[in-house]
Order: structure tokens, then sequence, then C-alpha cells
């Protein structure tokens, strides 16, 4: 008798998953004609959360670079929208993934000079890196200086002569977003860069002495990141059709949100920032009207969870049924055949 084995990634969690996935889908595309138009802008939001979560928990959870400065990317994205539809005619959704563009190019000499930072002064230097980008902004006044800027109707009426179609386009874009962000996550994931930034997860040192080049694709996955994360920022501001500095660079609103996101859910898992982000926005709608309480509740409900259940929500489901609904480990299945 000869051993043989293969290798699998489906389980039946799995499939569920897909089956799942793709129904939830269907649903979400026909939502223009099933919800109003709050809904809409509604939904609009939890995906631009998602796939802002699933972004971060790449960087941090996967490629071990934690980052506290990832409004930078998205209020680069927001006002490069701003200036390509204002300044140089270009039709706001092509301006979305022109932003992404731009942002990646743009990561590309920065990425370095952050790496040269390690540990908490990575982090501090994410920070410092996106308040340069405020401060520059806010001097720029053919986008409004300090006080921001709205897109002028004529560029709003380009999306859509109509404000219904308007909504759908726009709503429609932020799922396309939140889709391909989160295919994007998965297929590196299960890719051999994937599993290179798994390795330098668990111990750097090993990897490299294996011959993984940790520098580099630490740099292609930051560089994608700010990428993409510049495109969800995009999205953000032509929703609201209104940028400022300190809307647009907020470290609360576009960090520490997607931070609690991903601790709640469970860092380092695909599912988790999507379970993350369906708890804040209940907590969101539930407490929202209780002013500084509600940050107070967020805030004892992060710490709760880091104490008692370091990896999050979806961490501990995982745990206690061995449910994994996108499959990114290969497991090896032995099977005997006859010599």
């Amino acid at each position: 008798m000869a051993a043989s084995f293969r290798i699998r990634r489906s389980t039946p969690s799995s499939r569920f998953g897909l089956a799942l996935f793709a129904v939830l889908l269907a649903v979400l595309l026909a939502a223009p004609w099933w919800a109003g138009r709050a809904h809409m802008r509604l939904f609009g939001e939890v995906y631009s959360f998602m796939a802002l979560a699933c972004l971060w928990n790449l960087l941090a959870g996967y490629a071990g670079l934690v980052s506290v400065g990832q409004q930078a990317w998205v209020g680069f994205g927001g006002y490069l929208l701003f200036t390509l539809a204002m300044f140089l005619g270009i039709h706001p959704l092509a301006a979305v993934p022109l932003a992404g563009v731009a942002a990646a190019l743009l990561a590309v000499p920065v990425a370095p000079l952050l790496f040269r930072l390690r540990g908490a002064y990575f982090a501090i230097g994410t920070w410092v890196l996106a308040e340069v980008f405020r401060l520059s902004f806010a001097q720029v006044s053919a986008l409004g200086g300090g006080s921001g800027s709205s897109l002028p109707t004529s560029v709003v009426a380009l999306i859509a002569r109509d404000r219904a179609l308007r909504d759908m386009a726009i709503y429609w874009t932020g799922l396309a977003l939140a889709v391909g962000t989160l295919l994007f996550v998965v297929l590196l994931l299960r890719s051999k860069a994937g599993l290179a930034l798994t390795a330098l997860r668990d111990d750097e040192i090993a990897s490299d002495s294996l011959g993984v080049d940790g520098a580099r694709i630490r740099l292609g996955v930051y560089v994608a990141v700010s990428g993409v994360t510049a495109m969800v920022g995009a999205f953000i501001f032509l929703q609201k059709l209104r940028i400022s500095p300190d809307a647009a660079f907020s470290v609360n609103d576009w960090t520490a949100y997607v931070i609690f996101i991903a601790v709640i859910g469970g860092i380092g898992t695909i599912e988790g920032p999507i379970i993350g982000t369906i708890l804040f926005f209940l907590l969101r709608e539930t407490l929202a009207d209780l002013g500084t309480t509600y940050l107070l509740v967020l805030g004892a409900v992060a710490i709760g969870v880091m104490l008692k259940a370091p990896r999050g929500v979806w961490g501990i489901f995982t745990r206690k049924t061995g449910i994994t609904l996108v499959p990114i480990q290969r497991h090896v299945v032995y099977r005997d055949d006859e010599a």
C-alpha cells in the first residue's frame, strides 16, 4: 500500500458560505427596488466600513503592519476625487479607480520611509503621514482650504440626471467596492504571497531564513492596500458630496472605528471584519442617541472583547464549532492507494 495525499481547501461549511454569499449578493444587488433612499445610504456606509476593516485587517492581522493612519489614504482618495472631477472634468465614477491608482503610486516612495520604523514607531509614523496630508490639503484654496468644498451641481449631474438613478449608481459603486475588496483579500491570502504573509506573521526570522522576501511582500501589500483604501475614500466622499480636511483625515472615523470593528470581529480572519461591521452598526443604530455614553459603551465592548476573547467574536465561534465560511488554510488529506 502506498500513501498518497491531496491538498483540500473547501469544506462543507465553506461551500455553504459560498452559496450564502451568492444569495446575499443577489438580494443586495436588488436593494434599489426594495430599500428606501435612507437605507441605501446606510448600506453604503456599511460597505465602506467593511472594506476599510478588511484592508486594515490585512495589514495588521496578516502583514503585521499596525497602522493608525489609514485616514491618510481615505482623505487622499476623497480629495483626489474632487480634484479630478472639478478641475479635470473626469466623470466622478471614473475618478474613483483613478484615485486608487494615484494613491498606490504615491505609496511606493512613502512605504520605504515608513518601513524604517518598527512596532509602535511605525504606527505613529502612519499617523504623522496622515497629519501631513491633512495640513497639505488644508492649504489648497481651490479645494476650499480648511473649510472644505462641495461637489458642484454640474459635476453631480454627470453621475445621472435623475436623483433616483444617481442614488442607484452610487449604491452599486459601494457594493462593487466592498465585494471587490473582499475578493482581493481572499485571493491574495489563498495565493503564494498569502502563505508568505502568514509565515512572516508567525515567525519573521524563520520565514526569512527560508527565503521569504518579507520586505518586498510587505511593500506590495502596503501599496495595494493604500490604493484600495483611497478608492473607498473616494466613494465615501462621493456619497457625502462634501469634503473638508478634518472630515477627510479623521482618525476617529476612518481608523479608530475600523480598528474597533476588526478587534471585536476577529483580527487575522476573513469573516471577522464582516461580523465586526454588523455588530458595530447594530450598536451605532441602537445607542447613537445616547451621546457620549455611546462612545463609552463602544470602549467597554472593545476592552471586554480584548480581555475575554482576543480572537474576537468570530474566533470564539470558530474555536467552538470548527466552522470556517471562507477557507484560507490548506488541509492535507491522506488516502491509501494500492501499490
